[in-house]
């Protein structure tokens, strides 16, 4: 037995273990030195991304003719940090794939870094399934407000049916103040039911983001400048921290406008139904790692717990059917969820409400509109 042991811990041996392990392992390795070329890479690489020799990373990988902006393997080059990104490229037959890298540095005694070794593991299943659970919450959540929206629709029907009625008992009286209360009461309801539907059809339609490259304070401006006048006539304090050198990002301009305008609007509703006189809103940007953030902060009138679980479901709204349709956060939380982003609150009854779009960077969809949840091949590894 002794002997046997020998010869399996002999150094050819070790050499043929080892040997047989960097082309065995299922999963893609490579080894990239700092002008980004592949310097190595084992047998499950290159069935999955083809001829590797004497070509640059880029290439292989996303089939990129220059270097990625935002290439995480210079980062790690230059803090020698271990670093897991998720990641979108192209398999050698032109297929696109979804991977999950890991960047290991290898680090020399006197501190350098010559090389650093990236483990790929194809994840584009995971991906689909994501895809897929996120359209199954689309259409449960339509299916859920479908309920709501014929009640909202009911609700607008009697106010046209009571604007009808004084319309005609004007008419027939002759009363032309009657027959003109009548008349608004009717075109009213018929601007409610068009915004009502107008914005359910939004909601349910899946329409892929249409991105470009954004400087978020831009956006954020625009939003700003939509409620001043709002805030003022009510005299709410309302206010912009937008972080300085906020880097751009692609994301759908339109989009992100809505969002941040659902969440403005709502705080200023919550600011006006408060207690107090006036109010502050604050619209604030900033960089969280490499994570993007958007938040709105209010002193208005808060929620209690029951009114915090039912702020994603079935057309819910604090504003009244005067006012609110109740499909502004789920409209909200879809084009974030677009983005490979969340949406996050806190509230306190009495206190305020803090609402935060997060979009990992590595998340966002790409230029060409496709959906989230992978790395922007057009922003860099």
């Amino acid at each position: 037995m002794t002997s046997a042991v020998a010869r399996m811990t002999s150094e050819p041996v070790k050499q043929w273990v080892r040997t047989q392990l960097w082309d065995q392992v299922p999963i893609a390795i490579s080894v990239i030195d700092h002008d980004f070329q592949i310097v190595e890479a084992n047998r499950c690489f290159a069935e999955a991304y083809g001829p590797w020799q004497s070509q640059p990373c880029y290439a292989v990988y996303k089939g990129r003719t220059e270097r990625c902006e935002r290439c995480a393997a210079a980062s790690t080059f230059a803090d020698a940090k271990v670093r897991v990104r998720e990641e979108r490229g192209v398999l050698r037959d032109g297929k696109e794939i979804h991977y999950l890298v890991h960047m290991v540095p290898l680090v020399e005694p006197d501190g350098s870094i010559p090389c650093i070794i990236e483990m790929s593991t194809d994840i584009t299943a995971t991906k689909i399934l994501e895809q897929e659970k996120l359209e199954a919450e689309r259409l449960a959540a339509v299916g859920q407000t479908v309920a709501g929206l014929a009640h909202g629709i009911k609700n607008v029907l009697m106010g046209l049916e009571g604007g009808v009625y004084i319309v005609r008992s004007g008419m027939q009286r002759g009363d032309s103040e009657r027959l003109l209360r009548g008349w608004h009461m009717v075109e009213e309801n018929i601007t409610r039911i068009s915004v009502f539907v107008k914005e359910f059809l939004d909601f349910a339609k899946g329409r892929a983001p249409t991105v470009a490259l954004v400087d978020p304070n831009r956006v954020a401006a625009t939003v700003m400048e939509l409620f001043v006048e709002t805030a003022g006539m009510a005299r709410i304090d309302l206010r912009a921290e937008l972080a300085p050198d906020l880097a751009p990002a692609y994301l759908d301009e339109d989009a992100i406008h809505t969002c941040l305008a659902n969440l403005v609007s709502n705080a200023l509703d919550a600011c006006q139904v408060s207690d107090r006189n006036g109010g502050h809103v604050v619209l604030a940007t900033r960089e969280e790692g490499d994570t993007l953030v958007f938040e709105v902060t209010d002193d208005g009138i808060g929620m209690d717990s029951e009114i915090r679980k039912k702020v994603f479901t079935n057309f819910f709204t604090t504003k009244g059917s005067e006012k609110g349709t109740g499909l502004g956060l789920l409209t909200t939380r879809k084009i974030v969820q677009q983005h490979g982003g969340r949406v996050a609150f806190q509230s306190t009854e009495g206190v305020g409400s803090v609402f935060r779009l997060e979009f990992p960077r590595d998340r966002l969809p790409r230029r060409d509109g496709a959906s989230g949840n992978g790395s922007n091949g057009d922003v860099g590894r």
